[in-house]
This record gives structure tokens, C-alpha cells and sequence, in this order.
């Protein structure tokens, strides 16, 4: 049957509209979600192994996305990794190598005023950008979230926080929560109010002309120990009281993580959202106060040592218009975030030129199958103190003067077996790249509250 002419210009019309819709659609910018869990032990979420903590949404963000094996953050404690994330270099080359105090009056305390921030970038690429959660990266006005590229922001600007409305503690674990800029309520258990504000802000940005960054920096499962009864009940089959309350922090936080992924369902934005996950250190092992309530197994060590408990941490990559589900074998660090997010939006030259990190795109697509490092370097205390190198499968750790130390990770994730005797010539090579590597770092230009270097024997800074 032949067709009117209008009748034909119609349907062509409409089929017309159908491929710009389908075009637009795969030629969209992704969002880009950062979640950060604070001190979370290795083996403390579902699809890392653990038996005794359930957690359901982030094993469904697993099973949907890469479960990276040998993910990486740059430092072994707090806000030195997330100086790291927020710059995709490593931060000991511009003096970030401790947890800033709670000094609202000094301008050196925080990440450098001289480094572009990642959500900076991304503001250039076409985003709107939001953080919500913990910050630690400065106290003095300077470095606020607003200052350093974000559009918005909701959280507590210290190294951490009362989870409880109205309890008692330091200065900065009590100071008011900030939103842009103002000081705002507590209103609820703060791991469930950082979820509900994150939840809010894909919503608020959903279907808007511009897609949108959101940095989700939670101060979960880190201490103070308190979580809700609620939760309590759900891990009353821990029997350590500290365990527990560790665990019930932990199913608190996926709650919230689940709230913002259930927003994306809803909203129809999952399949196109680049999302990142990790922890910002290994979890801590206080066993000289008797406490030891997280799992790194099976790795050595924890938050402040850098054998692989230090910085080896649960890491996500979920993309799903474009990665495809499974696991990533080779080693992958969280300063891979901004220069993927960049390349991810299709502002490749927007990129710094001098990155550490690099764009894991093809290489988790498989279009690569080398390693996107040929070589990771950690560092802790400044020059001479605590130093480690991982390059292939060998892992060199040089405690200070001590002799250097040498693992193969591949036979020994545990770091048990010390090869430094039988391998002179892999320690040779691996202490020379160190070297290499700290000709272009320089001095922590500011010192941890506890002040001083890392002690001997793990331990663990004050955030």
C-alpha cells in the first residue's frame, strides 16, 4: 500500500527524532560518582568475602561493575589519599603528606592552593558539581569546598564527626554541619543524613541540561563507635561488643549508599553514571589499646603501616552503558579517578599534563591489556621514613633505615616471606626507583595533629 506523502514525511519525522534520541543518549556525558568510606577493613564488605557484615548494595554495585583486586590509594591514612583523589597526583609532591589539624586560622593546613582540583576540571567539561560528607582537606575559609570548584556542599569540614545529634567530644567532632558555606543542622544519624543529602542532590540534578559530579565522602565506619540500634539488632551475631558496633557502621553506611543508588534507578540515570568506590585506608588495628575490631584479611598489616593493609582497599568501577561487569586484576590507584572521569566526558585535553593517575578506560574495557602502571609508590613521615614501591608483583617496603624488605605478591599476598636475600638485584632496582620517584617530591609543608613520624611498629594517625 502506497503512503500519502504526509503520511511518509511523518513517520520520517518521528524516525528522525528516534535516532537523535538514540545519539543522544550514547553520546551523553556520563555523571560521575566518588564514594570514599573512611577506615573501612578489606575484608568487611560482602563482595570482598566477609561472612559476618552484609552488605547488599554495594555487593549489587560489585556484581554491575569491575572488583579491581589490586586497588591502591596513595597514602595509608586519611585526608594525604584524599588530597591524592582530588588532585590525580600523588600528594608528596606538593607537601600533603599529613592529616592537617583543626586550624581554622592557618592557611598552610590543606591541600595547596596552587593544585587544580578535580571537580575544578570537571566544571570546565560541562558539570555541576556537588560534595557531600567529610572533607578534612583544610579548616581556614580558603579551602572550602566552594573555593576549591564544587557548586555545592553539605557535610562536616574536619577529619571527622559525632554520628549522633547533640553528643559530646572534641571541638572538631562536634563543630555545626556546613551547607555552603553556612552552618547547618544535625538532624539524624549523620551516615544516614550524608546518603539522604546525596540521595537529593541526584535527584535535584536529574534531567537538568548539564550532567553532574558528586563527591560522596562519608566519615563511616571511622571512630567514634556509635551506631543505631537499629543496626545494632542486625549484627548482634558479632559477639565483640567494638566488632559490632564497627559492623552495624558499616551496614549503615551501604543502607545509605543504597539510597542513592536506588535514586539513580529511579531517575533512570544507573546505566549512564561512571561511579568510583573505595576506602580511604586500610582498616586501623589499635592493638596497643586492645582494640582490634576490623578485617584486612587476607593482607598485612593497617591504616598507617604500608605493607599492602595500608592502602590495598575494597575498590569499584561501575560504568554500565560502557564497562562491563568482573574483576580487574592488575594495579589500579584511586588518582586513576579524575583523568577516567575526564576521559569518561570527553575532555581528555582538559588533563593535566603532569598526572600520576592515568585514564583506566581502555584498559578496563579490555582494549588494553597491559598494565595501566608500570610502577606505585607510597610514602609516609617524609623523606626517610616509611617508603614502599610495587612494581609487577614485587613489592619492596623500606621501613627508615631499616633494611629494605621484598615480597612477591603474586605467591604472598601477606607479605610473609621476606625475598630481599635472595633477590639483591630486584632490591637494587626497586630502592633506585624510590629515589628516582622522590626527586620530585618534596617536604610535608604541615604536620599531623599528633605531630612527629610514624612510629615503628603500626599505628594509627589521629583521622
Amino acid at each position: 500500500m502506497k503512503l500519502r506523502p504526509f503520511v511518509q514525511a511523518a513517520l520520517m519525522r518521528a524516525f528522525l527524532a528516534f535516532l537523535f534520541c538514540v545519539s543522544s543518549v550514547f553520546a551523553a556525558k556520563p555523571n560521575v560518582l566518588v564514594i570514599i568510606a573512611d577506615d573501612l577493613g578489606y575484608n568487611d564488605v560482602g563482595f570482598q568475602g566477609s561472612k559476618e557484615i552484609a552488605t547488599p548494595n554495594l555487593d549489587k554495585l560489585a556484581a554491575r561493575g569491575l572488583r579491581c583486586t589490586n586497588g591502591y590509594v596513595s597514602h595509608s591514612f586519611c585526608s594525604p589519599t584524599r588530597a591524592g583523589i582530588m588532585t590525580g597526583c600523588y600528594q608528596h609532591r606538593f607537601g600533603h603528606e599529613n592529616n592537617p589539624a583543626w586550624l581554622p586560622e592557618s592557611t598552610t593546613a590543606g591541600l595547596s592552593l596552587n593544585e587544580t582540583t578535580f571537580p575544578q576540571l570537571m566544571k570546565q567539561a560541562g558539570y555541576a558539581t556537588g560534595a557531600v560528607g567529610k572533607w578534612h582537606l583544610g579548616a581556614h575559609p580558603q579551602f572550602h569546598p566552594l573555593k576549591r570548584g564544587f557548586d555545592e556542599y553539605f557535610g562536616a569540614l574536619g577529619g571527622g564527626h559525632q554520628y549522633f545529634p547533640g553528643d559530646k567530644g572534641g571541638v572538631e567532632y562536634t563543630i555545626p554541619l556546613n551547607r555552603n558555606g553556612e552552618d547547618t543542622a544535625q538532624t539524624k544519624y549523620l551516615t544516614e543524613q550524608f546518603g539522604d543529602e546525596a540521595a537529593a542532590f541526584v535527584g535535584r540534578h536529574a534531567g537538568t541540561e548539564k550532567p553532574w559530579m558528586l563527591y560522596l565522602a562519608f566519615n563511616a565506619p571511622h571512630t567514634p563507635l556509635q551506631a543505631p540500634k537499629e543496626w545494632l539488632e542486625k549484627m548482634k551475631h558479632i559477639e565483640n561488643e567494638q566488632r559490632r558496633t564497627y559492623a552495624a557502621m558499616v551496614g549503615a553506611m551501604d543502607a545509605a549508599i543504597g539510597g542513592v543508588m536506588t535514586k539513580l534507578d529511579e531517575t533512570t540515570q544507573t546505566e549512564n553514571t561512571l561511579i568510583f568506590f573505595v576506602s580511604d585506608n586500610g582498616g586501623p588495628n589499635l592493638s596497643a589499646r586492645s582494640v582490634n575490631f576490623t578485617d584486612n584479611t587476607p593482607l598485612r598489616g593497617a591504616k598507617g603501616d604500608l605493607y599492602d593493609g595500608g592502602m590495598r582497599v575494597p575498590f569499584l568501577v561501575s560504568w554500565p552503558a560502557k564497562i562491563k561487569p568482573g574483576v580487574y586484576v592488575q594495579p589500579v590507584i584511586a588518582l586513576d579517578f579524575l583523568p577516567t572521569a575526564l576521559s569518561a566526558a570527553g575532555s581528555t585535553d582538559l588533563t593535566p599534563k603532569n598526572l600520576d593517575g592515568v585514564n583506566l578506560l581502555p584498559f578496563l574495557s579490555g582494549e588494553k591489556a597491559t598494565a595501566p602502571h608500570e610502577t606505585l609508590f607510597w610514602r609516609t613521615g617524609g623523606p626517610g621514613g616509611l617508603n614502599a614501591v610495587r612494581r609487577g608483583d614485587w613489592k619492596l617496603v623500606r621501613r627508615g633505615a631499616n633494611a629494605p624488605e621484598l615480597y612477591d605478591l603474586a605467591a604472598d599476598v601477606g607479605e610473609a616471606k621476606d625475598l630481599a636475600g635472595a633477590k639483591p638485584e630486584v632490591v637494587k632496582e626497586l630502592v633506585a626507583a624510590i629515589a628516582e620517584w622522590e626527586k620530585g617530591t618534596i617536604k610535608p609543608t604541615f604536620q599531623s595533629p599528633k605531630g612527629g613520624k610514624p612510629k615503628k611498629k603500626s599505628s594509627q594517625p589521629a583521622s
